[in-house]
């Protein structure tokens, strides 16, 4: 069946939900308690370890062939507009991500401003920190790196919602 890579995903999200669901079941009903004198016949939950075991195994080949399959898709699809696969732009964009949070930073400090604490008291001492850089210079690479962020983002939303692949 041809899926794409957000169907795949969401499929992917089932099946470990699933998995999950499954052996939090198992943990809750392998072993139990019971009372003395209480009948262990009537509190003892339903589990069959046979079948847990194959049905987790059966999860377990699902979810590895179809991570597969996207990892697969991941390194050997090409992204319009950039010269990478999915897998360079899904580390691409966190570097972006991070170089946009340092450039924020930097673009909302003030060339000089007064130190109020130091070393976590109170001083007579004033201090100044200064910015060894060009405010204006920071703002233009912020908007570049923005805007270079939102693209590589909707180049992947793009590539994900329309190519497909077989698994």
């Amino acid at each position: 069946m041809k899926y794409t890579s957000a169907e795949a995903n969401k499929l992917l999200k089932k099946l470990n939900d699933e998995y999950a669901a499954l052996l939090d079941k198992e943990t809750r009903s392998r072993d139990f308690r019971a009372a003395m004198g209480e009948d262990v016949a009537s509190v003892r939950p339903a589990y069959d370890y046979a079948e847990t075991q194959a049905r987790l195994a059966e999860l377990e080949g699902k979810i590895r062939t179809l991570k597969h399959a996207i990892n697969r898709f991941n390194t050997t699809q090409a992204v319009d507009g950039f010269d990478m696969t999915i897998d360079e732009l899904l580390v691409y964009i966190p570097q972006l991500t991070k170089r946009k949070a340092k450039l924020l930073e930097m673009k909302s400090r003030l060339p000089k401003e007064r130190v109020e604490e130091q070393y976590g008291r109170q001083s007579n001492i004033i201090d100044y920190t200064y910015t060894n850089y060009d405010i204006a210079a920071v703002e233009a690479d912020y908007e570049k790196t923005a805007d270079e962020l939102s693209r590589a983002q909707l180049a992947l939303d793009a590539v994900n919602g329309r190519e497909t692949f077989e698994f």
